[in-house]
């Protein structure tokens, strides 16, 4: 069994099946090429998780370090095992990796089977009655609510485990403290995690989930891009819970749900467009986009700087970009916030931004995180883009009415060390239309 992202041992396909079929050595990879693509913080998450993953598997778990097709090519031809069994992977790079280390196997006799995936409907999926993918949100997602019906699939018992020595220098270290608790590795701190906010925020979430300060949203997504949970058994739990306020008609735990549902429904399309048009990783969806006029010089990278350490002068962008870089982790309304002002107000290129995401969120995934960006930016699956740029003072308004959540992460919030807005607003508002403008006409 080949551990990817699906870090855990409950609802796990590939895992069920590896263990149908006799023995099962567990094997983790570390990748060289997740190495130069994944900041400090998430390579420290992930030791975390898998000291995790190996302790559930009384200490099994084999850690490897090289290209995988290698690594498991060797694996199969000393052990004799013939089948290596995964999770589907749909990403550009997981893709083309699993063509490799399928072709190496079948050079040796052996196959690599993948079963199940990260997703509750896997991408390519969801389609026209034409057969062609939907390139917007709203029709996808309702065609993927009939199709996301799934039931957990049922842990295996017993599990007999293979124990192999690791590589030298791969050994599972405890490493630093996470910096929050949000973000459990332990399967008994997810799924309290998760027993939480369906008890006290679920009802509340179509309210709540936009206001910074507060505690009103899952914070599960981290867990998911590890697989520390798969997401069907999120849509089980709630399936159960719906069922039991349609009895009651209790109407915010039912639109609670439908918000909810809807969020892990984005997460699907976004993995649908990148499985669609991979390309998409780095460039924009919308070619037209191409054209419109970005800065890249000196002055703008002073620019990118600033927005990095969060010293724009505009409250909640500050607060989001330095809550990221203090927990690996940001609000999901400020993310958007933060994107908008990077590119709208900055006249940044949206890749820029997503690469230092990616470089530090620790739910960084490559589908969500490049495609929310383009959506930002007015170059992706949005069918009107042009006139969306958030206000950041009106947002901080909004979402943060109290400043409480500006408080948290500015310690120089409400003083003279704050600093003024390094933009007018106003005046970047007018440029960024400009510049769309130019290149609709």
């Amino acid at each position: 069994m080949w551990f990817r992202r699906d870090l855990r041992l409950n609802d796990h396909a590939a895992l069920a099946a590896a263990a149908s079929e006799g023995d099962v050595i567990g094997v983790f990879i570390r990748d060289p090429a997740f190495n130069r693509a994944a900041g400090t913080r998430r390579e420290q998450f992930m030791v975390r998780a898998l000291s995790s993953l190996s302790a559930q598997m009384g200490g099994a778990l084999v850690i490897k370090v090289g290209d995988p097709a290698q690594v498991l090519t060797d694996l199969v031809t000393h052990t004799g095992a013939r089948t290596v069994f995964v999770s589907r992977e749909y990403t550009p790079y997981g893709r083309g990796r699993d063509a490799k280390v399928a072709s190496a196997l079948r050079d040796i006799g052996a196959q690599l089977r993948g079963v199940g995936s990260n997703y509750i409907v896997d991408p390519g999926r969801v389609v026209k009655g034409s057969g062609d993918p939907y390139a917007v949100f709203t029709p996808f997602s309702k065609v993927w609510r009939t199709l996301a019906t799934d039931a957990p699939v049922d842990t295996p018992a017993n599990i007999s485990w293979v124990n192999l020595p690791n590589d030298p220098g791969s050994h599972v270290s405890t490493g630093e403290e996470l910096p929050h608790q949000w973000f459990s590795t332990e399967p008994a701190g997810v799924q309290a995690r998760w027993e939480g906010f369906c008890e006290s925020a679920l009802a509340r979430y179509h309210r709540d989930r936009d206001l910074a300060a507060i505690d009103g949203s899952s914070r599960l997504s981290v867990a998911l891009r590890w697989g520390l949970v798969h997401p069907r058994s999120l849509m089980a739990d709630v399936a159960e819970i719906a069922a039991i306020s349609d009895q009651k008609g209790d109407e915010d735990v039912r639109e609670g749900i439908r918000v909810f549902t809807s969020e892990l429904a984005w997460r699907e399309f976004y993995a649908d467009v990148l499985f669609h048009k991979p390309h998409t990783a780095w460039r924009n969806l919308n070619p037209k986009m191409d054209a419109i006029a970005v800065d890249t010089d000196a002055a703008a990278r002073g620019r990118f700087e600033r927005w990095v350490r969060g010293e724009t002068g505009f409250g909640i962008v500050d607060a989001g970009m330095r809550q990221l870089l203090a927990t690996g982790w940001m609000h999901n309304r400020v993310r958007m916030i933060v994107a908008s002002f990077l590119v709208k107000d900055l006249h940044l290129p949206w890749q820029w931004g997503a690469q230092h995401f990616m470089n530090h969120l620790l739910d960084g995934d490559l589908a969500s995180n490049q495609h929310g960006w383009q959506w930002a930016a007015g170059t992706g699956t949005d069918a009107a883009p042009y006139f969306r740029v958030f206000n950041p003072q009106t947002q901080m308004e909004r979402y943060d009415p109290n400043g409480d959540y500006c408080g948290q992460w500015i310690p120089e919030w409400g003083s003279t060390q704050y600093p003024s807005p390094m933009v007018d607003h106003s005046a970047e508002r007018i440029e960024a239309l400009a510049r769309y403008s130019a290149i609709r006409g």
